[in-house]
């Protein structure tokens, strides 16, 4: 945390309170969060040759990320609900290790960021992968769930160091 800033999410007696926003401007907002399932190369091998009883991991997971950003609100306690305009996710296996990538952008123009809905999709595509593959893996990971990237807002532009 930088020097002089404080938590916004708690009142001056230490109290949780969702964010006042009603005083802020609209602006265009975007955030980008990534993160990875790793897995056995036969789990990989399996999701790459559709082998999984389930069905198609990749799509499946996808649609759960675009409706676990816009349940954003239901599952994190002080977010606020938001008019999402755009929710992209984007599962691919890596090339480097066996594992399956993730990324999301979510957008509006808002009075508040979507740097949890980027997040959250993150988080339930994963959990999706894991769900869809576990019958062969339960030993699967899911790491490195992140936010890489955000505009818009006071604070201006966020992006994570490489």
């Amino acid at each position: 945390m930088s020097a002089g800033k404080a938590f916004t999410h708690f009142d001056a007696e230490g109290n949780a309170v969702m964010v006042d926003v009603s005083a802020k401007h609209e602006t265009a907002r975007s955030a980008t969060a990534a993160g990875r399932v790793l897995m056995a190369p036969e789990t990989a091998a399996l999701i790459r040759e559709g082998g999984l009883k389930k069905g198609d991991v990749l799509s499946v997971a996808q649609l759960a990320g675009i409706m676990g950003a816009k349940r954003t609100p239901d599952l994190i306690p002080l977010c606020h609900p938001l008019a999402l305009s755009s929710v992209k996710v984007e599962l691919r296996l890596a090339e480097d290790i066996p594992a399956v990538d993730i990324e999301a952008t979510c957008k509006l123009d808002g009075k508040t960021g979507v740097e949890m809905e980027a997040l959250t999709a993150v988080a339930v595509a994963a959990l999706t992968v894991y769900d869809m593959a576990k019958a062969v893996d339960k030993g699967m990971r899911l790491t490195d769930i992140r936010l890489l990237h955000k505009t818009g807002g006071k604070s201006g532009e966020y992006r994570a160091a490489p």
